[in-house]
């Protein structure tokens, strides 16, 4: 509500440039062009030009008048058109306002579908506001961990990684649709200036399914991400320490300079994955698919487990960097 001090400061502020403009309109075609005193018609001696150029003198004025009327009158185009400028911004800014909180309410409630609505809400939000993309990738990434929280190294937390995958288990988005909603949503998200890591550490997303989503950054330490879908994903730099992604569908993804150490990756495809230059110490990879895999610059120690045909010659062809003492007597004898 408008108190009474800004009415009145309104009102104050019409009155001065109302009072301006007057004061414009009569005083300035006054300084140009003042009336012709009897002084300075003293060398005419003619009645009628007198008069005539007394005419000239007001035609003048008048001229002048109506070019500061014109110019008023510009101005008061240019003010109106800013204040209904401002006008729609403000309106915007509150309807962007009323969606937001509306879209958080349906994040809250027991209905399903009317939580992913709130969720793709807040990502339709975030592509017309850039000020609250921030915001809605917290609030996406709190969604994402309360729902589907993987508490490892609780008390009562689940064993990680699990005894054995359960193939039976369904795809995420059947599972619980509105966590893949979100997880998708941030995927999506627009690259903002400054960019927040995204927090999605210990979460059970398996049978996440993605493709091409740019998660570039995210840590994901501890997450279980079994039987997860990810082509093409771009997950560069990202944190993956002891994450589960044992047969995970990896074929295409980014992972450059990726920390994959103490990773599942048991039965995992990776096939024309990029990992050059990512860590995979102590990783485990066995039966993975490594076909056309770029591993430029990984590094790797002993307690690293690799496909049986990826013997340590073929590994040092494809340029992987192996720490430890093993690695040391090979360094030595070159």
């Amino acid at each position: 509500m408008v108190s009474q001090r800004t009415i009145w400061l309104v009102i104050l502020m019409a009155c001065v440039l109302l009072a301006t403009a007057l004061g414009a309109i009569i005083v300035i075609p006054h300084l140009l062009y003042p009336p012709l005193s009897a002084a300075d018609l003293q060398g005419v001696t003619n009645a009628q030009m007198r008069i005539q150029l007394q005419q000239a003198q007001s035609g003048l004025a008048n001229n002048a008048r109506a070019a500061v009327l014109q110019s008023l009158a510009g101005l008061v185009v240019v003010a109106g058109a800013a204040a209904t400028w401002w006008q729609v911004h403000i309106s915007r800014q509150s309807q962007i306002t009323e969606r937001f909180t509306r879209a958080v309410d349906q994040l809250g409630s027991e209905n399903t579908d009317i939580r992913i609505g709130g969720i793709y809400a807040l990502e339709r939000i975030a592509k017309n506001s850039a000020a609250d993309r921030r915001a809605i990738q917290f609030l996406l990434g709190a969604f994402v961990r309360n729902h589907a929280s993987w508490p490892v190294g609780a008390a009562d937390g689940p064993q990680h990684p699990t005894a054995t995958i359960d193939a039976h288990l369904p795809w995420l988005q059947v599972r619980a649709p509105d966590v893949q909603a979100a997880v998708g949503a941030l995927g999506r998200r627009l690259p903002m200036p400054d960019e927040r890591v995204l927090y999605l550490s210990r979460v059970d997303l398996r049978g996440l399914q993605l493709h091409g989503a740019r998660l570039t950054g995210v840590q994901m330490r501890y997450a279980n991400l079994a039987r997860a879908w990810l082509q093409e994903t771009q997950l560069d730099r990202s944190d993956l320490k002891g994450a589960d992604l044992r047969r995970a569908n990896l074929q295409g993804t980014q992972l450059t300079a990726a920390n994959l150490s103490s990773a599942y990756l048991q039965g995992a495809n990776l096939r024309g994955a990029d990992l050059r230059h990512a860590n995979l110490r102590g990783a485990n990879l066995s039966e993975a698919i490594l076909d056309s895999t770029m591993l430029t610059g990984t590094h790797a120690n002993d307690a690293t487990i690799w496909p049986a045909v990826l013997t340590p010659d073929k590994r040092g062809e494809l340029g992987i960097i192996e720490d430890g003492q093993d690695a040391q007597i090979r360094t030595s004898k070159t």
